[in-house]
């Protein structure tokens, strides 16, 4: 069975309203250059940041993108494409730009995070590729990432290859809460394919099988004495999980070896201050304490507000799906369109009657702003070709183009958008993806760093400045006032 990353390289793995429509424009002559952004319109979880991640994926299929004879034939048998567009497909190949954030960054809605410069029949035939690979990881990283900062930057595992959305699901989710900031996974194929760490000891089953708890613990720690973790709580967890624990875990001990105990079910917070106890009682203060069931950012965020002596955290569920979230808000919308009558680029607009739905005009880039502390103070969308220059003060605007503005001349500029693909082409190498989605997670951890806790919190976050420059300003209003005509 091809794997996630292989249908995705087929042409197919598209929307057929975007078929349809290519041929459209293919018989209309409309294939001039045009520019799409990439933009997303609110945080999930109602927080104050999210994680960007999948772009790097997103890339390798998006240069392998092509239709087989099967797929053509596919389309033929639906009896709506012409043979001569068919015959445009079988030669398909992105041969345009892309720029994007770097992957791990930190994004806010409104601003592009992904630009596409193509002809029309390609950038539209991307588009769900893109919003695919793109949203869905950075759900997810952003997930881990708020899992993460709850538990005060500790280990965090994911546990959801069972819980996930099937097979792509469950390897794109490893991906990208190893971004986030998970430090391993349970699921063994997505260790082997992105070199992330794999983790796992025994379930309950391995405990019922043997005729007692005791008997089920020596077993385990006679094979696995180095990696040794107890599950506690299959029967009672301070009556006999903890006690059986502590005597084989002595044996352990006396081998020069560590061990641990998971907590799967019950009070949290009581059961781990017991069993710290009980560890500590017998003189075993490095024996850790891992949890998992259920968790979520905020329950995390409780139990360490609470003291819980927890070590480690295991989370599947609600970190591989999103939990409360079933989708990141990602959307794909032309900016920017070739000009019939003369040929040269030509800003557009979306309108609606939902003002927060109209878009930003025309092909832009985004600078983050940092004062003298190296704090990020706000992003800006200014025009492409526009000097947003470091000790020079300017007033930038809200993008619903009220009477909000602020002025500031920061310390630092930092272009966010870089130039990946140019021409169908990597710009740099690619990386190895087990070494890419490393560095994408220290970048994630570096931004982190970079923003006021106040942006961060798991509940009521500070709302971070995502401002527009005058320049995009007049234009915007400009199209607005037109409109109204």
């Amino acid at each position: 069975m091809a794997n996630g990353s292989e249908k995705a390289k087929s042409g197919l793995f598209t929307d057929f309203y975007e078929l349809t429509m290519a041929q459209g424009f293919w018989k209309q002559g409309l294939n001039s250059p045009v520019v799409f952004d990439v933009f997303f319109r609110k945080h999930p979880f109602n927080g104050g940041f999210s994680v960007f991640a999948g772009i790097e994926s997103c890339i390798d299929d998006i240069l392998d993108f092509s239709f087989s004879d099967e797929d053509l034939d596919f389309l033929r048998e639906r009896k709506m494409f012409e043979d001569g567009f068919l015959d445009y497909l079988r030669n398909f190949r992105f041969s345009g730009d892309l720029y994007s954030f770097e992957e791990g960054s930190l994004i806010f809605p409104q601003e592009p995070v992904i630009r596409i410069h193509s002809n029309l029949i390609e950038a539209q035939i991307l588009e769900g590729l893109i919003l695919n690979q793109c949203n869905f990881q950075s759900l997810i990283a952003t997930k881990t990432t708020r899992v993460f900062l709850a538990s005060g930057r500790k280990d965090i595992l994911e546990f959801g290859l069972r819980r996930a959305q099937g097979t792509d699901g469950a390897m794109s989710a490893t991906r990208a809460a190893f971004i986030g900031g998970a430090s391993g996974t349970s699921n063994t194929l997505g260790g082997k394919t992105y070199g992330i760490p794999v983790a796992g000891t025994m379930a309950h089953s391995w405990v019922m099988s043997f005729p007692s708890e005791l008997e089920a613990f020596e077993a385990y720690a006679d094979i696995y004495p180095e990696n040794t973790i107890f599950l506690i709580d299959t029967y009672d967890t301070l009556k006999s999980g903890i006690k059986n624990a502590i005597k084989v875990g002595a044996k352990l001990s006396e081998r020069g070896h560590n061990f641990g105990v998971r907590l799967d079910s019950g009070d949290m917070a009581y059961l781990s201050s017991e069993v710290r106890k009980e560890l500590d009682a017998a003189g075993f203060p490095n024996a850790f304490i891992t949890v998992s069931n259920e968790l979520t950012e905020e329950i995390i965020s409780a139990l360490v507000s609470s003291g819980a002596p927890i070590d480690s955290w295991g989370v599947g569920t609600n970190m591989v799906t999103g939990g409360s979230e079933s989708s990141f808000s990602g959307v794909y919308k032309m900016c920017a369109r070739t000009d019939a009558r003369t040929g040269t680029m030509m800003p557009v607009m979306k309108f609606s009657d939902n003002p927060s739905k109209a878009t930003n005009p025309g092909v832009k880039d985004v600078y983050r702003l940092y004062d003298e502390n190296g704090m990020a103070r706000g992003d800006i969308l200014a025009l492409e070709g526009e000097e947003v220059k470091a000790g020079n003060e300017y007033r930038y605007f809200h993008p619903m183009i009220d009477y909000r503005h602020f002025s500031f001349a920061a310390a630092e500029v930092k272009p966010m958008l870089k130039k990946k693909i140019e021409n169908g082409r990597r710009t740099s190498p690619r990386i190895p993806d087990e070494r890419q989605i490393r560095l994408s997670r220290e970048r994630m951890i570096s931004e982190m760093d970079e923003f006021d806790d106040s942006y961060k919190r798991i509940l009521n976050p500070h709302i971070y400045k995502v401002s527009i420059s005058e320049k995009l300003k007049d234009l915007k209003l400009d199209f607005i006032n037109r409109n109204q005509d």
